[in-house]
């Protein structure tokens, strides 16, 4: 596999689609040779922002970190460490984190190798074991680093990560409810980790079955009316955003401190969560027997 890149952009970058795709060859997806970093950096376009957000260093520093971290576990178990806190060291904006030429850099510029360590199947998996292109430059549910920013993002309970590291320490839930248009709606988001985390729901089966009948009832059901959120406080955001430049590294056991913008109504979350919990008794679950779903 690929070793870190040797000589380091001092700052983030943007990478667009056109350009990463040429990058995208099947010794780089195998991870049998690096990207041609000189090359690549000649198409990157600079980010105007020169504040601490954009430094290389502390975003390598951390993804080192996780590596070190995980490497004598199963590499799934870094996205609920790594998560939270590449989210507090990113301190991006929702607009700024859905161009994908932001994330398209860092895995082609900065950190290939991650991308590699992480989604490269274990050997014996298949013949050529392949990273799909998708984790380097894919979809905000797919793509590498993307996936766990959002994740943070919209599992977050103000500034409080816990939640996300639920969400982010079940594979299915990065996986199928992290596409879902319903999650952008803070207390739906709650409600779901919590009957994941309470342990009603359990396997993928039936994490896959939730998000089914989670995304169903939005077409019936109007959530924002059932159980209203409060309004976004953007001024929170923008004051966690300006401390970027004087605050320390993210703690490495600590779960570091999200932007203050207010935790979700707990009567909302508990509403939701009951309505959420009838709906999955209700569904349809291959291998869930009659007595387990409450029927």
């Amino acid at each position: 596999m690929i070793d870190k890149p040797d000589h380091l952009p001092e700052r983030l970058a943007l990478l667009a689609d056109i350009n990463a795709a040429k990058y995208l060859s099947a010794g780089l997806l195998t991870g049998q040779e690096a990207p041609p970093y000189i090359a690549l950096n000649k198409v990157t376009e600079p980010i105007e922002d020169m504040s601490a957000r954009t430094e290389v260093g502390r975003l390598r520093d951390l993804l080192d970190l996780a590596m070190g971290e995980f490497d004598d576990e199963a590499h799934t178990k870094a996205d609920a460490w790594l998560a939270p806190r590449l989210h507090a060291t990113l301190r991006l904006t929702r607009r700024e984190a859905a161009d994908a030429r932001f994330w398209n850099f860092i895995a082609l510029a900065v950190a290939p190798d991650y991308v590699l360590w992480r989604h490269l199947p274990r050997k014996g998996h298949r013949s050529r074991p392949t990273v799909p292109a998708a984790r380097f430059t894919g979809p905000h549910y797919t793509q590498a680093f993307a996936r766990l920013w959002w994740a943070a993002e919209l599992f977050r309970d103000g500034k409080d990560y816990r939640p996300a590291v639920v969400a982010c320490g079940n594979q299915d839930v990065l996986n199928t409810i992290l596409r879902l248009d319903v999650i952008d709606h803070r207390p739906t988001a709650q409600a779901v980790i919590r009957l994941i985390d309470n342990g009603t729901v359990t396997t993928g089966r039936e994490v896959n079955a939730l998000a089914v009948v989670t995304n169903s009832a939005a077409s019936t059901l109007m959530y924002d009316a059932l159980a209203e959120d409060d309004e976004w406080d953007g001024s929170a955001l923008s004051t966690w955003i300006a401390e970027a430049d004087s605050a320390p590294p993210v703690p490495r056991r600590a779960l570091p401190e999200g932007p203050d913008d207010g935790p979700v109504r707990p009567r909302a979350v508990a509403y939701l969560a009951e309505r959420f919990e009838e709906l999955f008794a209700e569904a349809s679950v291959r291998g869930r027997t009659t007595e387990s779903a409450g029927t």
